[in-house]
């Protein structure tokens, strides 16, 4: 969505203030203006040969290519399982591109594809594809001794679909609001269960030089996706020690995130390495929460944060 904008941002003025600065200038002046002013020098003012320059480049952005790639990686800490409070380092690389005006990218330990192809600079742009992701929760890298007992999950590979509606300028010519919703379901046989994450964020870019992106999403999930992940059978119990739980669907978490992106030369136009940082915070609901993995073991409260580096090409 970032890359969009910049490479709207370009069309238009790459496209129309080159004509816009030319009118101006063929402009005669008015009989009064000619009568009473000195005689001005023929040609565009510094001021307009500045924005022609400003122009010119934008309209070479790599954002205007037929195609365009964003790949990072990022590092920081995550929960060791959801629900734990014990943390983990994790690295994870990041990939966001378009191909022709389909926009692509990462989600999460996965992919979506945006299939709908939008104008240059519209009010409104919608938002439909494909998504596919892997599931890794408690299938390594469990710290807490007495859930590693209840044994490992299967990895689950989710395949759905996401849609939504992104809204441009509602304070000004560079920010939107987009809701979207992602609705997912397990085709490896794991957790067998569904899981839809609602989302609105709020996008704002300083110029050309960085971005600043906040959400707000939550996780609702079926009964089959919670019984596997946050009930705790009577074998496990006996394994373990936890109290036997049974879990229910619904809402499974609340999160809101914060990620602030710069552009390292200053000018994200043209490409090259940039940096991000991005924080969130979730709280656990429902029968997740309540579940002993979270409740006993865990902590309601879950945290990540961490840094990256970026190349545009």
């Amino acid at each position: 969505m970032i890359a969009r904008t910049f490479a709207s941002l370009a069309l238009i003025l790459g496209l129309s203030t080159p004509a816009l600065a030319q009118t101006a200038t063929d402009q005669p002046p008015a009989p009064e203006a000619r009568r009473e002013a000195a005689p001005k020098p023929y040609g565009p003012t510094p001021e307009q040969l500045e924005l022609l320059g400003t122009a010119a480049a934008m309209s070479q952005s790599v954002f205007v290519k037929d195609f365009y790639m964003t790949v990072g990686l990022g590092a920081g800490f995550v929960p060791s399982y959801e629900g734990s409070d014990q943390y983990v380092f994790f690295p994870a690389p990041a990939i966001q591109g378009s191909y022709k005006g389909y926009s692509f990218g990462a989600r999460g330990p996965g992919l979506f594809v945006d299939l709908v192809k939008d104008p240059v600079l519209p009010k409104v742009e919608y938002i439909a594809g494909p998504v596919i992701r892997a599931r890794f929760d408690r299938n390594g890298r469990i710290r807490d001794e007495v859930v590693k007992l209840l044994g490992k999950r299967d990895i689950a590979i989710e395949v759905g679909a996401t849609g939504g509606v992104k809204i441009n300028r509602i304070f000004d010519y560079f920010d939107s609001v987009t809701f979207q919703a992602d609705a997912l379901f397990d085709v490896t046989g794991a957790h067998s269960g569904a899981i839809i994450t609602p989302q609105v964020s709020y996008n704002k870019l300083f110029g050309t030089k960085g971005v600043l992106n906040l959400s707000v999403s939550g996780d609702f999930v079926d009964g089959d996706f919670a019984d596997y992940y946050f009930s705790v059978d009577a074998a496990g119990s006996r394994a373990s020690g936890l109290p036997q739980y049974r879990a229910g669907g619904g809402l499974k978490s609340i999160s809101t995130s914060a990620l602030l992106g710069f552009d390292l030369s200053g000018n994200a136009l043209d490409g090259g390495w940039g940096v991000f940082a991005l924080a969130s915070y979730s709280r656990m609901q429902g029968d997740a929460a309540d579940s002993p993995v979270v409740a006993i073991r865990g902590d309601a409260d879950q945290f990540f944060g961490g840094v990256g580096l970026t190349y545009t090409f």
